[in-house]
């Protein structure tokens, strides 16, 4: 004789409308045409309820166990709960207690992002660092590039949310909705540009000097003195289209040569204050995960938290730069931080 079928969702709900209706279990078997023992079984269950979960007593962890994991957790960055207790041979313990225990000494942090840096990076950072220690760094023009996307950095768009109400929902984009390359500059108290790479482009060489020619140049170095010219000293990393022959020779012809044009240490983010400035304002134009629908937009809040920065803002990150060198030095050529 074959299994017979179990209760369906739809016959459970008409058992109970039944029941509330006052028909007794022989005659909803009869109306259900199922077998009378099914029915009684499922009401038996039905009324029974659900058992209370038995609360299993929690180990204690002793003293000596937590200084063991304080111990682990300084050696091993980045573990779970899981690893941590394991690595002390500490067993039984459930995760809502790992997990309580850990966060009483530590945190929960993602790992910093540094550029790599070698014996050479770190020894030419600390000739750069001796070569301009006695630089007046008010005369320095700081350059760089950044690119904002319309989404903003991953995750961002996290915060706080009240009881009861919902997440603000967020623009899903199959190749993520492109960017704008934004080149700025900073010196002493001055913000020069921002100015926007045209779409599309790609920096190269050739195009990299045409887009100074085109900004850069007409647009601010030409209203300046011929004193200050004089004694102005151009920074850019070394990015391929900065580094190359072509681009230095074309910034000679254009007076920027030799002392006037600053070498720089490779994967040296770090050394750049114009990098504090590109933090200022992605940390405004994505507060409160804020999403832009087309590049234009995204531009013009560059440019509107660009005009909010004020000069005592630029002068605090151009005056850095002897404490860096001092840092730099300090640390034998070591990454210093932003």
């Amino acid at each position: 004789m074959g299994q017979k079928k179990d209760l369906t969702g739809s016959e459970k709900s008409k058992i109970v409308r039944y029941l509330a209706e006052g028909c007794s279990s022989l005659k909803i078997a009869k109306l259900l045409k199922r077998d009378h023992r099914t029915i009684k079984r499922f009401i038996q269950n039905s009324q029974q309820g659900r058992k209370k979960r038995v609360e299993k007593p929690r180990r204690k962890i002793t003293a000596h166990e937590l200084r063991k994991v304080k111990r682990a957790a300084a050696k091993m960055p980045l573990a779970t709960s899981s690893a941590t207790f394991q690595s002390c041979n500490i067993t039984g313990v459930p995760k809502s207690t790992r997990c309580g225990i850990l966060r009483d000494m530590a945190k929960v942090r993602k790992a910093e992002r540094r550029p790599p840096l070698n014996k050479t990076h770190k020894l030419k950072r600390q000739d750069w660092a001796k070569k301009y220690l006695k630089t007046d760094f008010s005369k320095v023009l700081w350059t760089d590039e950044m690119r904002v996307s319309l989404d903003g950095p991953d995750g961002w768009a996290r915060g706080w949310i009240g009881k009861g109400q919902r997440a603000p929902v967020r623009l899903r984009r199959q190749q993520g909705g492109g960017g704008v390359l934004v080149w700025a500059g900073i010196i002493k108290d001055e913000l020069v540009g921002p100015f926007r790479v045209e779409d599309g482009v790609k920096l190269n060489s050739q195009s990299y000097c045409q887009f100074l020619e085109d900004t850069f140049f007409k647009q601010w170095y030409r209203k300046k003195s011929a004193s200050f010219k004089k004694n102005m000293i151009f920074m850019q990393d070394n990015a391929p289209s900065h580094a190359s022959k072509y681009s230095t020779a074309w910034l000679a012809r254009k007076g920027i040569k030799e002392e006037k044009l600053m070498t720089w240490p490779p994967c040296s983010p770090d050394l750049n204050p114009i990098e504090n400035l590109w933090s200022i304002i992605k940390c405004e134009i994505y507060k409160e995960g804020k999403q832009y629908t087309s590049l234009n937009s995204v531009w013009e809040a560059v440019v509107a938290a660009a005009r909010n920065v004020d000069g005592e803002q630029i002068k605090t990150l151009t005056e850095s730069m002897d404490g860096r060198l001092l840092s730099v030095l300090a640390k034998k050529g070591g990454y210093i931080g932003r």
